[in-house]
C-alpha cells in the first residue's frame, strides 16, 4: 500500500493511494485513526487498511468509484505530521560522500547518528524556509523508514519485521551552523529541514531497500544519484546497533543518508531562494520543495 496524509479541514485525513484517487481510511474502515494512530494498531490495522484498499480497488475496477477522492485535489502532508520523538539521521553513510567532504581519513567503523526535532518536519511539496539564523544552505536526499513494531536488542536477521513503511526523505542543512557548534543538531534542526514523504509505502511494494535508485534535482539538473546498496550501514545493521540498550517504539522515523553530490562539494553550490528541490527514491515516488525567504 501507498499510505498518506492529506489536510483535512483544520486536521488531516488518512488515506490509501489506488490509481489516481485516493481512499479515505477512517470513513472506508469506520475508524478515526491519524498514521500514527493506524501504526499503533500493528499488524491487524495494517490488514484491515489492507482489506479496505482491495474492496475499493475492486470497486472502481467495476465502475464504482465511490469513496475515492483524486489525489491531484489533495494538499499532501508529511506521512507522519509530527513524530513523537526526534527523527534518528545517519551521517556519513555513503563512502562517495565522504570523501567529497575532504576527509582524509578512513571511513567510519560504527554508525554515525544525529537527530532531528518533529519541528523540523515539513510536507513534500511545501516551502523550505531559508530561516535567518541560517548561512550556506544545503541538501541531502535520503531513504528514510518507519518503525511498526516495538523492539529492543532486535536481530539483524528480525530488522525487517519491525519496519512498517518507507518514505523519501531530504536533510535540509545549514552547513555553517553545522560546522560553528561542532556537532550537528542545530544546523540540521531549522524549521522546515525534513520534508518528507509522498506516502509511506509498506514493505510488499519496496522489496529489497538496499536495491533502491535515489536522486535529487535542483532546478532540474541532477545534483545527487546513486543506489540504496552503497550505503556503509545498511538498515539492518543500523536498527540492530541503536536498539542496543535502546527501545525503538511504533512510528520512530529513521533516515538513512545521503549519498555524494551534495552542493557544498557540487560545482553548482548550496542553494539560494527560489531553487526548487526535487527528491525521489524508486518506488516510492518524488518530492518537491521550493526554497522560499522566512518572511
Amino acid at each position: 500500500m501507498k499510505l498518506l496524509t492529506y489536510k483535512k479541514g483544520t486536521g488531516y485525513g488518512l488515506g490509501a493511494v489506488i490509481g489516481e484517487h485516493v481512499l479515505d481510511l477512517n470513513k472506508a474502515m469506520g475508524t478515526k485513526l491519524d498514521m500514527l494512530g493506524l501504526l499503533d494498531k500493528g499488524e491487524k490495522g495494517m490488514e484491515e487498511a489492507s482489506e479496505a484498499v482491495k474492496a475499493a480497488q475492486d470497486k472502481a475496477e467495476a465502475g464504482n468509484m465511490s469513496g475515492l477522492q483524486s489525489l491531484k485535489g489533495l494538499k499532501i502532508a508529511a506521512p507522519i505530521p509530527r513524530t513523537r520523538k526526534n527523527i534518528v539521521c545517519l551521517g556519513l553513510n555513503y563512502a562517495e560522500h565522504v570523501k567529497e567532504g575532504g576527509r582524509d581519513r578512513d571511513l567510519p567503523p560504527h554508525p554515525v547518528f544525529f537527530t532531528k526535532p518533529p519541528t523540523s518536519i515539513t510536507g513534500p511539496y511545501d516551502p523550505v524556509i531559508y530561516n535567518r539564523a541560517v548561512e550556506r544552505l544545503d541538501y541531502e536526499v535520503e531513504l528514510a523508514f518507519v518503525i511498526g513494531e516495538t523492539g529492543k536488542y532486535i536481530p539483524k536477521d528480525d530488522v525487517y519485521s519491525h519496519i512498517a513503511g518507507y518514505m523519501v526523505f531530504q536533510d535540509i542543512s545549514a552547513r555553517t551552523l553545522q560546522r560553528q557548534h561542532q556537532q550537528w543538531f542545530r544546523g540540521k534542526s531549522q524549521d522546515t529541514f525534513a520534508p518528507m514523504g509522498p506516502y509511506l509505502v509498506t514493505p510488499d511494494e519496496v522489496g529489497d531497500p538496499q536495491s533502491l535508485d535515489l536522486w535529487c534535482k535542483v532546478n532540474g539538473q541532477i545534483r545527487q544519484q546513486s543506489n540504496t546498496r552503497n550505503m556503509i550501514f545498511d538498515i539492518k545493521t543500523i536498527v540492530s546497533t541503536l536498539s542496543e540498550g535502546i527501545t525503538l517504539e511504533v512510528g520512530d522515523v529513521f533516515a538513512t543518508g545521503t549519498p555524494s553530490g551534495v552542493g557544498s562539494a557540487h560545482p553548482l553550490g548550496l542553494l539560494k531562494v527560489s531553487d526548487v528541490i526535487e527528491s525521489s527514491v524508486e518506488k516510492l515516488g518524488s518530492m518537491r520543495n521550493e526554497v522560499v525567504a522566512e518572511k
